[in-house]
C-alpha cells in the first residue's frame, strides 16, 4: 500500500484536508517508540488503496519537542515503517513566507511532493492574489494544487496526483542537518527565509491596506482585560451547557443500565453467573457509557472553538500566566475541562506540542475538582459544616465547598510547579503561534473529531473499566470459607413482611455480607492505616469502592449503613452517619473527620475511567501509577494533617 505523508504548520487547515481524504477510514495508533499519536487515513482512487499519514503540525523539519521530532526521524530515515512514497504539504495562502519554509526543506531532500495551497477563499477575501505560475517555475518537481478543504475544493485533482506513479526524484537525505547541529540548522534556515521573502514578492499580491475582520475582532478577543472576560464568559457558558444538557442522557443512560440490570435479574436465574452479568458486567458497561455525553459535548463545543480560530487567542493570551507553573496557554482548557470531568479534560491536552507540558497538564488534571466529587462534597459538608452565615450573607458550607474547588486549583499549580523542577533544562519550549482567520466552523470536521474522540475513550478506556468493576464486583461478592453466609444468618429474620421492612431486612442482609467479603476484610485490614485520619473499618470500605469512581464513596455508605432510600431522601443517610459511635462511644463522624474526608477526596485519585485514560494517552503504565502514588500522598498526609488540626 503506498504510503503518503502529510505535513503542514498548525492551523493551516490540514486536518480538514486529513478528514476529508479519509472521511471516517480514520485509525489512531502510535509512532514507534514514541508516545505520539499517529492518525493514519484510507482512501480509495481509481482501484489503488492509500494510506494518508497525518504527521504532528510542525514550522519546521528541525524539531523543537517530541511531537515534532516524529517528522524529524521519519524523514531521515529510509528504513522507517513510516518512510513516504510522496509527501504532501499543506500552506496557509494567507501566510506563504512562513509557510513556504517546511514546504522547501521537504521538497530539497528530494520527495515527490505536492503543494497545496489551501484556505484560497480566505487569501481571496483579505485580498491576496497567487500566482500559482510563478510558484511552479521555482519549485519545478512539485505538483502546485489550490484547495479549500472546507468545501473540497481542489480534492479531485489532489487524489488524481496521490494515486499516480511517483516520478523518481534524486534522494538527497545526506544534506539534512544532524538533529544536535543547531548552528547549522539557524544557518540553513536563514539562507531560506531570504530566498522566500524574494520570491514571496514575486508570488502576492495584497490589494487590501485596511484591517480586515480578523484584526479588528482581536482587537476585543485579545485585549489584556476584555480577552480575558470574554474567555471567562465563554467558558462559563460551555461547562453550564456541560452540566446541564449532558445530565439528561446520563440520566437516561444511568436509568437504562439499572432497569436492563433489574430486567435481567428476574429473568435469569439465581446464581454467581447472573450476579456477574448484573452487578458487574452491566454496571461497568455503564460506567463507560455514562461518560460519552459529557466527552461529545465538551468536545462539540471544543472542535467549534478550534474551527472558528479562537482558540489560538485563548492559548495567546493565557500563555503569559502558565509559563511560570512549567505549562502553557494551551494548558488552560484542559484545566478548566477538568471541572467537569478529568476524562475530557486529559484527551483534550493533545493539542500541547510539548510533551513535557502536556504530561504536566495530564498528571495535575485531576486535582480540578470534577462534578464527580460534588456529591461527595455536598454529603460531608451538609454532615459536618453547621448551616450559618458570616457577616450576614455568606453561607458558611458555600463557603467551604468554594474552599474545597480552590484548594485543587492551587494545587495543581503548585504541583505544576514542582513537575517543571524535575523536567528543568531537559526540554526547551518554544511556543509559536500564528493567529488564523476566523472562519464558520466546518460540520463534517467536527463531527469525525467527535466521534474520533468517542471512539477511543469507548474502545480503549473502556475495556480496562469494564475490567476493573468485574474485579470490584468479585472483592465485593465472595468472601472467605462461608463466613458470608453464616453471618448473614445472624440477622433476625423480621415478622412482618411488609414492603418496606423485607426491603430493610435485606439492606440489614447485605452490609453483614459486605462486611465479611474479601472487600470487608480489606477495609478491616486497612483500618490501622486509616485510623490516624479518624476513619474506621467501615469509611475505608468506602474508599476502596470509591477508588472506582469517587461518587461510588456515597453509595457504599448507604450500603453499609443500610439505607436504601439515600438517593430519594439524602437527610436519612445524614442522620444514620451523625448517629453512628465509635467503640468508645464517641462519634464517628466530627468536624475533624468529616474535614480529613474532603481534604483526602480533594487530592486521592479516585477514578479508574480517568486512570485507563492517562495510561490511553501516556501509552504507558508508568504515569498513572506515579500519579496514583503522588496524589494518594497528597490525600494521605493533607487528611493526617486537617485531622489533627481540627481534632
Amino acid at each position: 500500500m503506498k504510503k503518503i505523508a502529510l505535513f503542514g504548520n498548525p492551523n493551516t487547515g490540514k486536518s480538514s484536508l486529513f478528514n476529508r481524504l479519509t472521511g471516517l477510514r480514520q485509525h489512531v495508533g502510535n509512532f514507534p517508540g514514541v508516545t505520539v499519536d499517529k492518525h493514519s487515513g484510507f482512501l480509495t482512487v481509481d482501484g489503488k488503496e492509500l494510506e494518508l499519514i497525518d504527521f504532528p503540525g510542525t514550522y519546521s523539519i528541525y524539531p523543537r519537542s517530541k511531537d515534532e521530532e516524529v517528522v524529524y526521524n521519519v524523514i531521515s530515515n529510509t528504513k522507517d515503517p513510516n518512510f513516504p512514497e510522496k509527501t504532501i504539504v499543506v500552506l496557509d495562502s494567507t501566510n506563504l513566507e512562513r509557510n513556504l519554509l517546511l514546504f522547501t526543506q521537504i521538497y530539497d531532500l528530494g520527495f515527490n511532493t505536492a503543494l497545496v495551497l489551501n484556505m484560497t477563499d480566505v487569501a481571496a477575501r483579505n485580498g491576496f492574489e497567487i500566482n500559482s505560475a510563478v510558484l511552479q517555475e521555482a519549485f519545478p518537481d512539485a505538483k502546485i494544487i489550490r484547495t479549500n478543504a472546507r468545501i473540497g475544493t481542489g480534492l479531485t485533482e489532489l487524489k488524481a496526483w496521490m494515486a499516480e506513479e511517483s516520478v523518481p526524484r534524486e534522494t538527497r537525505l545526506d544534506t539534512l542537518k544532524a538533529k544536535d547541529d543547531f548552528q547549522g540548522q539557524i544557518a540553513d534556515t536563514n539562507v531560506r527565509f531570504k530566498r522566500i521573502k524574494e520570491l514571496v514578492k514575486e508570488v502576492v499580491n495584497k490589494n487590501v491596506s485596511e484591517a480586515d475582520f480578523s484584526t479588528k475582532l482581536d482587537k476585543w478577543l485579545i485585549h489584556p482585560v476584555f480577552g480575558y472576560l470574554i474567555f471567562l464568559v465563554i467558558l462559563l457558558a460551555i461547562f453550564q451547557t456541560v452540566f446541564t444538557l449532558a445530565s439528561y442522557p446520563m440520566d437516561w443512560i444511568d436509568l437504562g443500565t439499572s432497569s436492563l440490570a433489574s430486567w435481567l435479574g428476574t429473568m435469569m436465574p439465581e446464581g454467581v453467573f447472573t450476579s456477574l452479568i448484573v452487578d458487574g458486567v452491566i454496571p461497568g458497561i455503564g460506567g463507560v457509557l455514562i461518560f460519552i455525553p459529557q466527552i461529545a459535548l465538551l468536545f462539540f463545543m471544543l472542535a467549534i472553538l478550534e474551527e472558528t480560530g479562537y482558540m489560538a487567542r485563548v492559548v495567546f493570551i493565557t500563555d503569559k500566566l502558565m509559563r511560570p507553573f512549567g505549562l502553557n496557554g494551551k494548558s488552560v482548557v484542559p484545566l478548566l475541562s477538568s471541572a467537569a470531568c478529568a476524562i475530557p479534560g486529559i484527551m483534550a491536552t493533545r493539542t500541547i506540542s510539548s510533551w513535557q507540558e502536556r504530561l504536566t497538564t495530564i498528571l495535575v488534571a485531576p486535582l480540578i475538582s470534577c462534578s464527580a466529587r460534588l456529591p461527595v462534597y455536598t454529603l460531608l459538608i451538609a454532615l459536618v459544616i453547621p448551616s450559618k452565615t458570616l457577616a450576614g450573607f455568606l453561607n458558611l458550607q458555600g463557603l467551604v465547598l468554594f474552599g474545597l474547588y480552590l484548594l485543587g486549583v492551587v494545587s495543581a499549580l503548585l504541583v505544576a510547579w514542582i513537575i517543571k523542577q524535575f523536567f528543568k533544562k531537559k526540554e526547551l519550549s518554544v511556543f509559536l503561534l500564528e493567529m488564523p482567520p476566523y472562519k464558520s466552523p466546518r460540520w463534517g470536521n467536527v463531527g469525525i473529531e467527535v466521534f474520533q474522540k468517542v471512539k477511543i475513550f469507548v474502545l480503549d478506556a473502556g475495556k480496562i473499566i469494564l475490567a476493573i468493576s468485574i474485579i470490584l464486583w468479585a472483592l465485593a461478592s465472595f468472601g472467605p470459607g462461608k463466613d458470608m453466609e453464616k453471618y448473614a444468618k445472624t440477622v433476625p429474620a423480621p415478622r412482618a413482611q411488609t414492603e418496606e421492612v423485607m426491603a430493610d431486612y435485606e439492606s440489614k442482609v447485605a452490609s453483614v455480607k459486605l462486611e465479611h467479603s474479601y472487600m470487608g476484610h480489606l477495609g478491616k485490614f486497612i483500618e490501622p492505616v486509616i485510623e490516624p485520619l479518624g476513619y474506621d473499618w467501615k469509611m475505608g470500605i468506602s474508599l476502596l469502592t470509591s477508588f472506582a469512581a469517587r461518587e461510588v464513596f456515597v453509595g457504599s455508605l448507604a450500603t453499609i449503613y443500610s439505607v436504601h432510600e439515600a438517593d430519594d431522601n439524602p437527610k436519612q443517610l445524614i442522620d444514620k452517619l451523625k448517629a453512628q459511635k465509635r467503640t468508645d462511644g464517641t462519634p464517628t463522624y466530627t468536624l475533624a473527620s468529616g474535614l480529613s474526608l474532603l481534604v483526602f477526596y480533594v487530592f486521592a485519585m479516585q477514578c479508574m475511567a480517568t486512570l485507563a485514560v492517562v495510561k490511553r494517552e501516556t501509552k504507558s503504565w508508568k504515569w498513572p501509577i506515579i500519579q496514583v502514588g503522588y496524589m494518594g500522598v497528597l490525600a494521605y498526609f493533607g487528611a493526617y494533617i486537617t485531622f489533627n488540626l481540627f481534632s
